[in-house]
């Protein structure tokens, strides 16, 4: 199971400690952060222990409007859990209790000035969700065709990095070469990034590595994308491709995200960049409920 530690999220987002300082090496395996509210009357039933724990305004103004004795046993009740951390919002002050109880227990009590906590929630949860999701690598290339992430994938030499330069040359972005990282961010959505020793990095056989930031500037370089579009690079086979008006769809899988797979075959003088784009598009105007072969037959039916 893919885990972060508190100190990485401490690093992340600038949070001061309160308390726990040599306890910043926990765990954290679970990609959503929660804000107890329930507990905190007793209600324990459904409380997920193992997420971070964020207590905003509203928790804490409800916590000082308890009794001392109060406040020590239903804060004493949450962190006896033992949660990953606790982290308060809006450079708010910690409650005594609090503060004494994650000492005595070893528990990271952190601190934002970040507001509105909702918001703050937000972008935890954004980067959890990233940091921990499940991942793979694979042999390939990933660039972004005007707004849509595709994968480019082939046998060794085939030309997939000289593909991915020709892209960049007519205006798209290179996310990553050689060693594509995917992520799955849900069931349906797969991202492609590169694993930091490529970054912005192009191998060209004849040439070498070039950077592509350098040579053609920031725009050039996309950090990830959302992968729509798997296209494999395969030698040109005679009479092997069909001049179908309508192809039947198929699919890749990645760790459970299907995506559709285009097979494109190479021959000198193909505009196999053209094609990309082409497919790229083709995809985004499906997505928007277009379909060519419709529009055709409709005018096929209109002349009879």
């Amino acid at each position: 199971m893919k885990s972060i530690t508190v100190k990485e999220l401490m690093n992340k987002f600038s949070l001061e400690v309160l308390a726990g300082e040599d306890q910043l090496d926990r765990k954290i395996t679970k990609s959503k952060a929660h804000r107890p509210g329930l507990e905190f009357v007793g209600f324990f039933e459904f409380f997920p222990m193992e997420l971070v724990q964020v207590l905003g305004r509203k928790e804490l103004n409800f916590l000082h409007t308890l009794t001392n004795e109060e406040q020590k046993l239903r804060i004493g009740n949450i962190v006896h859990y033992h949660p990953p951390c606790f982290i308060i919002t809006a450079s708010q002050d910690s409650i005594h209790h609090l503060t004494q109880c994650c000492i005595q227990e070893g528990i990271p009590l952190l601190r934002t000035h970040e507001d509105p906590t909702s918001e703050f929630v937000s972008k935890l949860d954004a980067y959890m969700l990233k940091a921990l999701a499940p991942e793979m690598a694979i042999h390939g290339v990933c660039v972004n065709v005007s707004g849509i992430g595709v994968l480019l994938r082939g046998k060794s030499g085939i030309g997939k990095s000289e593909t991915a330069h020709t892209l960049i040359r007519r205006g798209h972005r290179l996310v990553a070469d050689d060693v594509v990282t995917l992520k799955k961010l849900g069931p349906q959505t797969l991202l492609g990034t590169h694993d930091q020793k490529t970054k912005e990095l192009l191998a060209l056989r004849s040439i070498g590595l070039v950077n592509v930031v350098r040579l053609y500037g920031r725009e050039a370089f996309q950090d990830q994308t959302r992968i729509v579009l798997d296209i494999e690079l395969t030698k040109w086979e005679e009479n092997s491709l069909y001049n179908d008006l309508e192809l039947e769809p198929k699919f890749s899988d990645y760790m459970g995200v299907r995506i559709p797979y285009i097979e494109i075959q190479l021959q000198p003088g193909r505009d196999v960049a053209g094609l990309i784009e082409a497919a790229a598009n083709n995809w985004y105007l499906q997505r928007e409920g277009y379909s060519a072969m419709e529009e055709f037959s409709k005018r096929l039916e209109t002349e009879k």
